[in-house]
């Protein structure tokens, strides 16, 4: 009789944790987890029950050996909880095709919103089955990002692994105090616009021993983009890791405070790279790339002031973005191309303060490594004395 008490209490506490207390199973809130039911109201049901609820240490749990079809979605916060979990252990899936979306309007698939304290973690995967999209006769910029963080602070996103997105596969927007570590990010070489991470208006932004290969950037650092930390990024293929693209349309940009370290790029269309549209406004500065390796990597160091997006006519140019100190050090390897440096900076505003220290690239052909600068102002060591200018 003792042992009967005590087995119906562990179930009783087991029951009670899994609905009413800690931990929301989507499981519970009636999601099937067969890949072709659509569970996105489970899934809201679930979070509403969890966000609402008061204390700490919340989770909503997305259970191994379970594929979750979800249509385009939204985890809204404040919640009442101090801190609140998404443990992803599952799959989940986009439907099937664009066709198959509920709202193919949609600029992103799964988005959180005002969400203080959140946590995304786990071993699952999230497959955004982008090929349609990539295929389909329509501007990249109308295709949905995967998963969309905007105005959480004190984020935390671990372990998880993205694949096949339409789009960008995490955009980071208007957050502060943001981690993330130990995700894997993939999506074939040649779909477009498939950027790893994209970062914006966000401050204090810590990335670090995670694997990118994409179609596009494996991060972008747009304006707004301020103490950004990278730091052990295995990218590849892709476009690298870029600041910019910068004063697009005239707008004003700011970057400032950026750490690129210990990073790899393997086959990748660039290594570190800066880019801004003529006739912006705003600065990027305060920018380090170290201990750089490289494999096979076209446009090894690259800053582009003239940067013309596809479908873009050239223009008279009256003003820039301004870029001061900028530093690439440490970085060895090899080019694909000849052109291992290109510097190529605004008659407007110049670049000011670069450094180049230590830079150890070789061809993969052999030749004599080039390098290019033109209004660029700095200090430059190894073979590349001359290249900038001195003030």
């Amino acid at each position: 009789m003792e042992i009967i008490v005590r087995v119906v209490f562990v179930l009783t506490l087991v029951n009670f944790g899994f609905v009413n207390g800690q931990i929301y199973d989507v499981l519970k809130f009636g999601a099937k987890g067969d890949g072709t039911t659509d569970d996105s109201k489970a899934f809201v049901e679930a979070w509403k029950a969890m966000c609402s609820s008061g204390g700490s240490n919340k989770t909503l749990l997305i259970p191994s050996d379970n594929t979750f079809l979800l249509q385009p979605l939204v985890f809204q916060g404040p919640c009442n909880s101090p801190s609140v979990q998404v443990q992803l252990e599952g799959t989940i899936v986009a439907p099937l095709n664009k066709a198959a979306w509920s709202d193919v309007k949609s600029c992103e698939w799964v988005s959180f919103n005002n969400i203080i304290g959140l946590t995304v973690l786990g071993s699952g995967t999230i497959n955004g089955r982008g090929s349609s999209f990539w295929e389909a006769n329509m501007p990249t910029s109308k295709h949905p990002t995967q998963l969309h963080f905007q105005g959480c602070n004190n984020l935390e996103i671990n372990g998880i692994a993205s694949f096949d997105s339409p789009r960008n596969h995490i955009s980071i927007h208007d957050c502060r105090q943001v981690k993330i570590t130990q995700i894997k990010l993939i999506a074939p070489g040649d779909s477009p616009n498939t950027d790893g991470i994209d970062i914006s208006t966000s401050t204090d932004v810590e990335i670090y021993d995670t694997v990118v290969g994409t179609g596009d950037d494996c991060v972008a650092l747009n304006s707004g983009s301020i103490n950004i930390t990278i730091t052990r990024m295995q990218c590849g293929p892709g476009h690298g890791i870029s600041v910019g693209s910068l004063g697009k349309d005239g707008e004003e940009s700011i970057v400032e405070n950026v750490q690129v370290t210990n990073c790899t790029f393997n086959e990748t269309n660039n290594g570190a790279r800066i880019k801004t549209w003529p006739n912006g406004k705003g600065y990027a500065k305060n920018i380090v790339f170290k201990d750089i390796t490289l494999t096979n990597t076209k446009n090894p160091i690259i800053i582009d002031q003239q940067y013309i997006d596809k479908g873009r006519i050239d223009v008279e140019e009256s003003s820039a973005v301004a870029i001061s100190n900028v530093t690439f050090m440490d970085f060895h390897g090899t080019s694909r191309q000849d052109e291992i440096i290109k510097i190529d900076c605004s008659e407007v505003t110049s670049c000011k303060d670069i450094v180049l220290d230590r830079i150890e690239i070789t061809t993969v052909d052999g030749k004599k490594p080039i390098i290019e600068c033109s209004n660029a102002f700095g200090n430059s060591t190894n073979a590349y004395d001359g290249c900038l200018k001195t003030q």
